[in-house]
């Protein structure tokens, strides 16, 4: 049995659903029960990670773990699943727990949540992916009022990378022990500003769409509204300073799964109706 935290987010459900295809036992762990139907092929189990006495049912019977990062009590989550019999954790993380900074909010849980793994005494598997290419629905409610997108960090490439692809990755480590003790950086094939990425969804939607950067000073407003200070620092100290590289494209996606990592247009196709309904 594998177990799939964040089962309904984007890297969870399509991973849920790649397990399922293969054939092998999933168990999703969800929050809310009425979310299960969105899950077809796997067993619904409710508990909070936050809360590691609450996961004694998700965890019986589990040999593989699909594990999100940041949780208030890692090791104590950890301790549970191995012994509850988890052999495997494969954690989603990111780039910036190589910076090892806990000075940054981002790094410090990334770095955090990697050392409790790696000293759980469990085998594990660390996905460092790059930036979604669902990060781009956040741009639907302005695409909602018209044809502007203004974001912040315009002039940052980003070589992002598509959900399906890193669940994709997780779904063969979760299958094989070829990928134990193995850090996986994660990338879409190319580096693409803001600005391109809009051009690209305006060609898939019929729209003459326009991107606009926003200053510093009027993203940092815009950020602060929607989340903590300490992580709007992070993001800055990523895009403004320049101690995140999100630019580079690994070949990890191919190394792995054989063929190219998904484009951003193709990403964005699959996405449409998400766009249109907006």
């Amino acid at each position: 049995m594998i177990l799939v935290t964040g089962a309904t987010g984007n890297v969870g459900s399509e991973l849920v659903a790649a397990l399922a295809s293969a054939g092998r036992p999933v168990r999703a762990l969800v929050r809310d029960p009425r979310r299960a139907a969105l899950l077809a092929g796997a067993e619904p189990v409710t508990g909070d990670l936050n809360q590691p006495e609450s996961l004694a049912e998700a965890l019986d019977g589990v040999q593989g773990l699909y594990l999100m990062p940041g949780y208030a009590d890692m090791p104590g989550l950890l301790a549970r699943a191995r012994d509850a019999g988890v052999r495997h954790v494969v954690l989603l993380s990111g780039g910036s727990a190589a910076l090892e900074d806990l000075g940054n909010a981002v790094s410090r849980y990334m770095t955090l949540s990697e050392r409790a793994v790696r000293e759980s005494g469990l085998a594990w598997t660390f996905l460092r992916p790059r930036s979604f290419m669902s990060n781009a629905l956040r741009w639907l409610p302005q695409l909602e009022a018209g044809d502007v997108v203004r974001v912040p960090f315009a002039d940052v490439p980003v070589a992002a990378v598509d959900p399906y692809d890193i669940a994709a990755v997780a779904a063969r480590a979760l299958l094989s022990g070829e990928h134990e003790g193995r850090i996986h950086e994660l990338t879409g094939p190319r580096a693409l500003l803001p600005a391109d990425q809009v051009a690209v969804l305006g060609r898939v939607l019929g729209r003459d769409l326009r991107c606009e950067g926003l200053t510093n000073s009027q993203a940092r407003a815009e950020m602060e509204a929607g989340m903590p200070v300490e992580y709007v620092d992070a993001f800055f100290q990523f895009f403004v300073d320049g101690t995140l590289d999100e630019t580079t494209v690994h070949p990890t996606v191919a190394d792995v799964l054989g063929r190219p990592p998904r484009t951003f247009e193709q990403w964005a196709r699959d996405h449409a109706d998400a766009f249109r309904k907006g």
